[in-house]
């Protein structure tokens, strides 16, 4: 289904160490309202996100890595249940 979103482009420097901190924070900042995706018109049931670099072609997710330090092509997705409570995983 064909829908806007919201894309917010947010530079975090060239440390990668630091931009993974830094993402965590803004988004648990950012989600720790949970009141205010439930009462949000029209409604939103997910929010999906990664951390990318510019120098990268494919869409790697920095904040989702193996073992063996290998990046994922995957978005995280916080899952907004009706009763406020949140879900995280990787999609």
């Amino acid at each position: 289904m064909d829908q806007y979103r919201l894309f917010i482009d947010i530079p975090l420097g060239n440390n990668e160490e630091k931009a993974i901190s830094a993402s965590h924070v803004i988004m648990t900042t950012f989600l720790s309202d949970k009141n205010f995706f439930v009462d949000l018109t029209p409604k939103v049931d997910e929010v999906n996100y990664r951390l990318g670099y510019d120098e990268d072609r494919q869409r790697s997710n920095y904040l989702s890595k193996n073992e063996n330090g290998h990046v994922s092509n995957k978005k995280n997705k916080w899952v907004i249940s009706i009763s406020g409570q949140s879900n995280k995983t990787d999609v």
